[in-house]
């Protein structure tokens, strides 16, 4: 189901909406450029410069711009504009695994030095003998038993500071880039591109809520109060000097499929105005969002880089695409093509 300072900021952003006409030839309605003084002279700069211009891309900037537009029919107050997008394989990579589970296998050999039982016990066996088909072949139970083992017993910030330590320096197994780097650059783009139209955007994961929010803030610029996950079972500890929010390893609720919308109406309470996902386990929340009144926007990101990142949809194991791919052509989403949409995929290397 992320980058440094790549993403590009607008916090001088001017809000240009429908006038935007100069910002880009082939966007005529693209809203939230940003000007830059340079020697004198205004510049207008492309907030979107690793998206491709066509369809996609102007769709995308049209309803920006028609929802911003205070003369606009579609015209959503600025106290109204919410976007949700998922994270695993729509905001950065998702393959060959979902980072959180890299993170647990890392945990497991950090951690078995105290745990001689986890030799002869599963999943922990199978992942100290190198043995991941194995390991998840365990199912949810094995999956419960991992995260209880590695995420389970810490305060919610000492959980958090872990993560970070982590993610600081894990490197994917396939490319080599940190993991924090395979993030999707057009992506970090979107996100300053709508906040700067006003938007205030939402990460709304089946991964673990405390796990990303550990640095959502510095990879995506989200807050950790706008991050929505799968939440973990939380308990106070009061027997020491200074009362502490343990995790204790068990899941209280699942944010995937039909759990989206639940965990969008506990946190935010309304329907947002645009949804992002890439797979099936994001349908229910695109078919939520669309189904609201006035303008509405549901997208897929649809994995179709053999070259640049991976091909995959509807036999995939990981961020399967099947039935929200047939919805999206039923509907008539917004389906991004990261072949043919995409410029660039990940931010430039530092």
């Amino acid at each position: 189901m992320p980058q440094s300072s790549k993403w590009l900021t607008f916090a001088s952003c001017v809000r240009c909406c429908v006038v935007a006409t100069l910002c880009v030839a082939s966007s005529p309605y693209l809203a939230g450029c940003s000007s830059v003084r340079t020697d004198g002279e205004v510049v207008d700069r492309d907030p979107l410069p690793s998206w491709r211009s066509g369809a996609s891309r102007d769709a995308l900037v049209r309803f920006v711009a028609r929802t911003t537009a205070a003369e606009s029919s579609d015209f959503v107050p600025e106290s109204d504009r919410i976007a949700v997008l998922d994270q695993d394989g729509t905001l950065w990579a998702e393959r060959p695994w979902y980072v959180q589970l890299a993170f647990a296998v890392e945990r497991v050999r950090v951690l078995a030095a105290a745990h001689p039982e986890w030799e002869r016990e599963e999943p922990f066996a199978s992942i100290l003998k190198g043995d991941l088909r194995a390991a998840t072949a365990q199912g949810e139970a094995g999956i419960a038993k991992l995260i209880a083992a590695t995420h389970g017993g810490m305060t919610v910030d000492e959980f958090r500071a872990t993560v970070r330590d982590w993610i600081a320096t894990a490197r994917h197994p396939e490319t080599g880039r940190l993991y924090r780097e395979m993030v999707y650059q057009p992506m970090l783009e979107l996100l300053s591109y709508l906040r700067a139209n006003g938007f205030k955007t939402y990460i709304v994961s089946g991964g673990g809520t405390e796990f990303v929010r550990a640095f959502a803030l510095e990879r995506y610029g989200i807050p950790t109060e706008q991050v929505i996950g799968s939440d973990p079972k939380l308990e106070l500890a009061t027997n020491g000097a200074r009362p502490e929010v343990r995790t204790t390893g068990e899941i209280d609720f699942i944010d995937d499929g039909p759990g989206k919308p639940i965990g969008i109406m506990r946190r935010i309470g309304r329907r947002p105005t645009i949804a992002i996902g890439n797979s099936d386990g994001d349908l229910e929340m695109l078919d939520w969002v669309a189904a609201g009144d006035g303008a509405r926007l549901a997208v897929l990101i649809h994995h179709t880089d053999a070259e640049r990142e991976w091909t995959y949809d509807r036999a995939s194991h990981v961020g399967r695409l099947d039935r929200a791919l047939d919805r999206a052509a039923a509907q008539g989403w917004l389906r991004i093509d990261m072949a043919r949409d995409w410029r660039e995929v990940y931010p430039a290397a530092r």
